[in-house]
């Protein structure tokens, strides 16, 4: 995969653009969803990925706040698109069976 340096230290772009945190197969998107999903800090998200490390993870959000407007359509993207195969995969048979029972609504 051939990357192009930014003006992040730790951040690639690989040949959609897509930043990646440099050294792993890490999307800043990546990091920056589990950042709003579980409302980790900087360290935080260190004690999760010990593999980053903090100049890697500040880089990461760093690029975002500088990006916030296109990563965050990503973001969207992304939800919409797994709302979608949520919605095409229906029910589980769990929640079936569940619901069957009167255990969930």
């Amino acid at each position: 995969m051939a990357l192009t340096a930014t003006d992040y230290k730790y951040i690639e772009l690989d040949e959609q653009q897509v930043p990646f945190i440099a050294g792993t197969t890490m999307k800043v998107v990546e990091l920056v969803e589990a950042q709003h999903a579980y409302g980790w800090s900087p360290e935080e998200i260190h004690l999760q990925h010990r593999y980053l490390s903090m100049g890697q993870i500040h880089s990461a959000l760093a690029y975002y706040w500088d990006h916030q407007q296109a990563l965050d359509a990503d973001l969207e993207r992304r939800f919409q698109h797994a709302e979608t195969l949520r919605q095409e995969a229906g029910e589980s048979a769990l929640a079936r069976k569940l619901r069957a029972q009167g255990l969930i609504q």
